[in-house]
């Protein structure tokens, strides 16, 4: 990514916060925020600055998984440049992106135009796994979600999806005077968590890769395919057999590219890795 020599996000500061969905994250990003002084934090499609909504529109309003996870990556051109542009007026010199993977966060910084991420912060190195397992449990079972901004905010832009507000008392320097600093999160239920997660099988995974590997080139046969899913994304392993003479170069590369960039933009999932490993080279058939 070229950053131009004026370019106000040039001296920016890249933070992330990452774990998986439901471990705490936006519960704790204002206290991350506050310990590297941090003024913008990006959350599920939405930039926050102090108890402000900024820019975007948050990915919980979404009536579909699928549909949230595209939001969360700004996804759509339009909404990524309202922010990027918002982010080109604020003067800042750090923010802060949440998301469930390094790739996300890479992701969506990558972006908005932001300069690399400087420093990635694990829920786990924040939270106790005790803190993190109620965490995902009240996320399973009553579907709550958090934003990092006070509910008054969340009932003015999302009052369908509002269900309650936290406060959290912070005892201020006594060496600075005033009493204890109080920040507020809204607690949200968003239409897709009270339907339930949508989750995509190997099956139509691999129906999926088929149709793009077909559509780059039909002469390419699949022979085997292996598809792993953990914490980070998906993980794909596709054998195939390449029409002899085939000019390879960056050919694989550009195949790889094309079905990690169609199913991410068809279905919102993080796609990982994808390996492919050529078996043979083959005689096509004869017309």
């Amino acid at each position: 990514m070229f950053f131009g020599l004026f370019s106000p996000l040039r001296r920016i500061k890249t933070f992330a916060l990452v774990g998986e969905s439901g471990t705490g994250k936006s519960f704790r990003a204002k206290l991350v925020a506050q310990k590297y002084g941090i003024d913008l934090i990006i959350d599920d499609g939405l930039l926050i600055r102090d108890n402000r909504i900024l820019a975007g529109h948050s990915a919980k309003r979404e009536k579909t998984f699928m549909a949230a996870v595209k939001v969360a990556l700004f996804d759509d051109k339009k909404e990524r440049d309202e922010v990027a542009r918002a982010l080109q007026t604020e003067k800042t010199r750090k923010i802060l992106i949440l998301g469930t993977s390094e790739k996300m966060v890479n992701k969506i910084a990558a972006r908005l135009q932001l300069p690399p991420i400087k420093k990635i912060i694990k829920i786990q190195d924040i939270a106790s796994q005790e803190d993190i397992e109620r965490a995902i449990r009240t996320r399973k079972i009553e579907g709550k979600h958090v934003i990092p901004v006070p509910s008054i905010e969340i009932k003015r832009n999302y009052p369908t999806i509002f269900y309650d507000a936290i406060r959290i008392f912070k005892r201020k320097n006594p060496t600075l005077g005033g009493g204890p600093a109080v920040h507020e999160k809204s607690v949200v239920r968003p239409e897709y968590s009270k339907r339930g997660k949508v989750i995509i099988s190997q099956a139509a995974l691999s129906q999926m890769v088929i149709h793009c590997v077909d559509e780059y080139d039909q002469n390419i046969r699949i022979k085997k395919m292996v598809v792993k899913d953990d914490d980070e994304g998906y993980r794909l392993v596709i054998t195939i057999d390449v029409p002899y003479g085939t000019q390879l170069g960056g050919n694989i590369h550009e195949l790889q590219r094309y079905i990690i960039d169609n199913i991410e933009r068809f279905t919102g999932i993080l796609i990982e890795e994808v390996n492919i490993i050529i078996d043979k080279f083959i005689q096509n058939d004869p017309i």
